[in-house]
């Protein structure tokens, strides 16, 4: 029998994000449709592309289900839950920040949901916190070398595309500015970067220093990020240290070619290249920030979580053109 699921906060990006992976997904059957801005108001008609895909008309009315995907912005899935119990046995996947650093609320602990280095947690859990975009891509990157407790001072600059400002309207994700634009924003002080080195200093049993810049890009979606590192391992040996570390990570590709963000849109793979001169490497690494650094993330956490095959209703092709 196919397990019921609930999404909140379903009109916006991750959320309908959700929808379109959830739809064809061999075991759910999708049983409400939370949004209190629109509710009445059919899926369809504000996603036009899901047409026959989902008719569903959007509630403020939240039903039991077996599992529960929580796409509010920051800091709302706290409250929601506080207003809205939910049963002990229901499997909650916060796509929020509200539960990355402090995973304790109520009865539940919520367990970081970056399966490529907590997989054995995230099975059977019943409470996991999704990952942030840019904490998955360039974590992704650094994990491998933070294993070999080298990591020291880190300098990465990263690139997003203006679904990750999410869907409210602000003067830097119109049209007319963003394209053929480019700035950077909240250089050094991202949100992501406390939750980037709680993860890395657990491999790398010491301090790191992340100074990290985010450029806005001029298109909708993806994430490239650049992770500059000083270490004497030589290319082949890294090659060889980052392919061993994600032999059994199905959605995390190595390459020795250059990566562009056309081979991970529409995925949720993430491709890795490394560059090398003298002792300072460069680990490049690629998403899409609304699939593998959100809610095909969240659909991978949830195979895991209920002993599913990882990869189910995740193998999508990237958009070459």
């Amino acid at each position: 029998m196919k397990k019921t699921v609930g999404i909140v906060g379903a009109n916006g990006y991750t959320g309908s994000e959700l929808i379109r992976l959830l739809a064809f997904h061999p075991h759910v059957t999708l049983s409400f449709l939370y949004s209190r801005s629109n509710s009445g108001t059919r899926i369809s008609d504000l996603y036009p592309d899901l047409t026959t895909v989902c008719e569903q008309v959007l509630t403020d009315k939240a039903e039991e289900v077996d599992i529960l995907f929580l796409c509010l912005p920051h800091k709302e899935s706290q409250n929601w839950l506080t207003q809205n119990p939910v049963k002990e046995e229901t499997l909650v996947i916060d796509l929020g920040n509200d539960f990355r650093l402090d995973g304790n609320f109520e009865n539940r602990n919520f367990i970081y949901g970056l399966p490529e280095i907590n997989k054995k947690q995230l099975s059977g859990s019943k409470s996991i916190a999704n990952p942030g975009c840019f904490a998955t891509a360039i974590q992704l990157a650094l994990l491998p070398l933070a294993g070999k407790e080298i990591l020291d001072e880190v300098f990465t600059t990263g690139i997003t595309g203006s679904t990750g400002a999410g869907q409210s309207l602000q003067a830097t994700t119109h049209f007319t500015w963003r394209n053929d634009n480019i700035s950077a924003y909240k250089t050094l002080t991202h949100q992501h970067v406390d939750e980037i080195l709680q993860q890395i200093v657990l491999f790398n049993h010491k301090n790191v220093s992340l100074n990290f810049v985010p450029w806005r890009g001029d298109f909708a979606r993806g994430i490239f990020t650049s992770s500059t590192v000083k270490t004497d391992l030589e290319l082949t040996d890294i090659y060889q240290l980052y392919r061993d570390f994600y032999a059994e990570a199905p959605f995390v590709t190595v390459s020795e070619k250059a990566i562009d963000l056309k081979q991970v849109v529409n995925t949720n793979r993430c491709v890795i290249q490394i560059e090398k001169s003298g002792n300072v490497a460069v680990i490049h690494s690629a998403i899409d920030n609304l699939l593998k650094g959100a809610s095909g993330q969240a659909v991978q956490n949830m195979n895991i979580a209920m002993g599913w095959e990882e990869n189910t209703g995740l193998n999508l092709k990237p958009i070459a053109f």
